[in-house]
């Protein structure tokens, strides 16, 4: 069967997250944005775990059903479509250690089959550090012993590294990583069978590195609130079920793919220095040292200098059985646009609601739901702006140093060419786009267009 993963979220009890970071509100938005598997997330955290233990189920599968899900929408009134949400037992962890004269910080996606496992991680990690300091716990412990201590738990149990290219916090990072995952995870780096790309990067921009081709490349939200959950998404046609889950990933049988933010938009695409609103391509930081030409600081070395720096491949070779993927821009921001104010307005709100009552989940909207249906029910706009981001005719303005960037989709005044009007839904003008705005150069730039999902 087919279903959309999101296999790395937060609760809130980690920080900087939102208080609604619950398993009610987590079901809700997953409804809301078509989500069929969520992770917990942070089921190291003592509270954490025994909501986990209180609330959730297992279904016979490996997986966990909601014991009492709410009857509400996640917002009053709205219409989404059925969906019978599962939970899959996850967390993050943060394992900063000193390694060959280097200090090393590493994030790490954890995955477990059960209670009973994730008590035996649990009960291991807590005489290595406070688990109940943050949802996401600080460890002083190897990614490498981490990942010793996951495999004796449970022959089920699998370690994934988060968010791969993240300056600071990951495995390969410019910051606090090393130059491969074997120089990672040393003697037990067999037992590595994926990577997390990240928002920062692509399949394709991974596909330059022919170091990378052993492992599956998965995608998820990292979300720090239930709103942000599948602005990158994994895509599954296999039993629902734990195993079948890994299973896919590992023999890339059943997986499918990934939906991915245009890597642009992520808050390390590229090197810069936000204080002094410097945002560079790689050859230009190499021509200023890798400095700040304002204050003289040491630039952030974002994902695509990093990736550059380490492969082999001057354009990306798509390895032999790897899965696809496909962009996506969350709903809200395409909204935002449309309407010329911020997600948060009452006037975007109003729209998303509206826009997913009509279609019953956003990846139906952004996904599934033909053009031209979107335009007879969505109007004119909605449409051609679903049009471009499938076709990936926009424009990026890249992020940097933990600034994200901005996809747009359309040129100044053409909104307003193209509806007669500033509104989203209800007209039925046939659209016209004009001065059609320069598309996103895949072939050219990294030949990413070769590499579609469908």
């Amino acid at each position: 069967m087919f279903f959309i993963a999101d296999l790395h979220i937060h609760s809130h009890y980690s920080r900087a997250t939102s208080k609604d970071l619950n398993l009610e509100t987590l079901y809700q938005w997953a409804r809301v944005k078509g989500i069929h598997v969520v992770g917990t997330g942070d089921f190291t955290h003592p509270q954490w775990f025994r909501e986990l233990q209180e609330k959730l189920e297992p279904d016979g599968n490996g997986l966990f059903r909601l014991k009492n899900p709410p009857a509400m929408p996640a917002l009053p009134g709205m219409k989404v479509q059925d969906i019978d949400v599962r939970f899959c037992l996850t967390s993050e962890i943060s394992s900063i250690y000193k390694y060959g004269d280097k200090v090393r910080k590493n994030h790490n996606l954890v995955y477990a089959p059960d209670f009973d496992t994730v008590a035996r991680i649990n009960a291991r990690l807590s005489q290595i550090g406070n688990l109940a300091s943050d949802g996401r716990p600080i460890l002083g412990l190897p990614s490498r012993d981490l990942l010793e201590i996951v495999l004796t738990t449970s022959d089920q149990a699998y370690l994934v590294p988060a968010h791969v290219w993240t300056p600071w916090f990951s495995t390969l990072g410019s910051r606090g990583g090393y130059d491969s995952v074997d120089e990672c995870f040393r003697d037990l780096s067999h037992h590595i069978f994926a990577i997390e790309t990240g928002l920062s990067s692509d399949p394709a921009m991974n596909w330059q590195w022919s170091a990378l081709d052993r492992f599956t490349l998965i995608s998820s939200s990292d979300a720090h609130s239930p709103q942000k959950l599948g602005r990158e998404a994994n895509l599954f046609n296999t039993e629902r079920s734990y195993e079948g889950i890994f299973n896919a990933i590992k023999t890339q049988q059943g997986f499918l793919g990934t939906y991915e933010f245009f890597p642009e938009e992520g808050k390390y695409h590229h090197d810069g220095h936000r204080k002094c609103g410097i945002s560079w391509l790689p050859e230009q930081s190499v021509q200023h040292s890798c400095l700040c030409p304002q204050c003289g600081q040491p630039l952030t070395i974002g994902v695509l200098h990093r990736i550059q720096k380490l492969s082999d491949r001057p354009m990306p070779q798509r390895p032999q059985g790897a899965a696809g993927f496909d962009y996506i821009i969350p709903l809200p921001e395409i909204l935002a646009e449309i309407k010329g104010s911020g997600t948060a307005s009452k006037a975007v709100q109003q729209a998303f609601h509206q826009t997913i009552s009509t279609f019953g989940n956003e990846f139906n909207v952004l996904k599934e739901v033909p053009v031209a249906d979107l335009g007879k029910q969505g109007g004119p706009v909605l449409a051609e702006a679903i049009r471009r981001m499938r076709a990936r005719e926009v424009k990026p303005v890249p992020g940097y140093d933990g600034l994200y960037g901005v996809v747009k989709i359309f040129e100044e005044g053409e909104i307003k060419d193209l509806s007669g009007q500033l509104y989203l839904l209800g007209g039925q003008e046939k659209p016209a786009a004009k001065n059609k705005p320069a598309a996103r150069k895949d072939k050219n730039k990294t030949g990413e267009d070769q590499f579609s999902l469908f």
